[in-house]
């Protein structure tokens, strides 16, 4: 059987601070994007961004699988998804992530890829099975997967 080689991050709570950005729920229930456009990282960039180039030097594919804002409506989720993307592009540019999915909240992320999962939901991890780390020590921890 071939090893998976894939590094799959979650963003909110994972490595950015959604929850730190001040009022960030009464901005999402008013179909706000602001706390997907101004969260601060929960971890040194810099040094994610060294880590995850390092991982797709030898092999690795490293995605980001995030899910929009807990509010039912197409539009705004949309402008989510978007606002996402940027934050990506604009604080993390180095790294090029093989895939993106900012899917519905709630979908299943054991069901869009395979390997190790990041994430600070602990119903995530447990759906996902072996492989999937809490968010404590991110760095360290993606350093120490063979």
């Amino acid at each position: 059987m071939t090893e998976i080689r894939t590094i799959n991050l979650d963003m909110d709570g994972t490595f950015v601070n959604l929850y730190g950005v001040n009022g960030w729920l009464d901005y999402l229930l008013n179909k706000d994007t602001t706390p997907y456009e101004v969260a601060e990282p929960l971890v040194n960039f810099s040094a994610l961004a060294r880590v995850l180039n390092n991982k797709q030097r030898k092999g690795y594919t490293i995605n980001v699988i995030s899910w929009t804002a807990k509010v039912d409506d197409d539009d705004f989720n949309a402008r989510v998804a978007t606002a996402k993307l940027n934050y990506l592009a604009k604080r993390l540019p180095s790294v090029h992530f093989d895939n993106i999915f900012i899917v519905p909240y709630g979908t299943p992320k054991h069901q869009l890829a395979q390997g190790y999962l990041f994430d600070d939901e602990e119903p995530n991890r447990e759906a996902w099975g072996e492989g999937a780390y809490n968010v404590d020590n991110l760095i360290e921890k993606i350093k120490k997967i063979a």
